[in-house]
């Protein structure tokens, strides 16, 4: 049986699971390692088992909702995971504003490997500061992109929004964290692996 289910794709789990509730579990054995990473780099490890347990019961009691067509569920996934992460909202502010204040730390003895390592553990406690001002859309936005690794129509789907309020809301929000790290472009690697 575990073979069977193991050439299912996420809909077909899905739609199996309506039948047979056991199924649904080869959908978490499938995902929730992913949920389970993107979770902790939001909100901490503290939190993440607990966030991606959410997810799941989540998932599970709106698998009758799920929309068949779409093979991959990751996208569903990631929308629930972004809202179960909204609930936590004020933990995850708590962090980064804790993390704005703290300032990249070097080594003694310290080599000169990388010099854009170096150039990333400087920005970031400016990049923490710039992540508490975004609104939370456009926060949930850049982590799907950056963290989930997701395409701007995945990000769209989990979301609910259309792709182009993507790429606007994208636009706008470069232009802040731009803005507010002085010029520095954090983008500009991004850019040139999507292009």
């Amino acid at each position: 049986m575990v073979g069977v289910q193991e050439r299912l794709d996420d809909a077909a789990l899905i739609g199996r699971s309506l039948g047979d509730p056991e199924s649904f579990a080869a959908l978490f054995d499938r995902h929730a390692e992913e949920i389970h990473r993107y979770a902790a780099r939001r909100l901490g490890a503290e939190l993440a088992e607990d966030v991606t347990g959410e997810v799941f019961l989540v998932a599970f009691r709106a698998r009758a909702r799920y929309d068949l067509a779409r093979p991959d569920a990751r996208p569903w996934l990631y929308g629930i995971a972004t809202n179960v992460v909204a609930q936590h909202r004020r933990a995850e502010r708590r962090r980064n504003q804790a993390m704005a204040k703290v300032s990249a730390d070097r080594p003694d003895g310290f080599d000169e490997r990388s010099a854009d390592r170096v150039s990333a553990e400087l920005l970031q406690p400016r990049l923490a500061r710039a992540l508490t001002k975004l609104t939370a859309a456009e926060r949930d936005l850049l982590l799907l992109l950056a963290w989930a690794d997701l395409t701007y129509e995945d990000a769209a789907l989990a979301l609910g929004i259309p792709v182009g309020t993507v790429r606007s809301r994208l636009h706008r929000l470069r232009v802040k964290v731009r803005r507010a790290l002085g010029g520095a472009d954090p983008f500009a690697a991004e850019e040139a692996h999507r292009g």
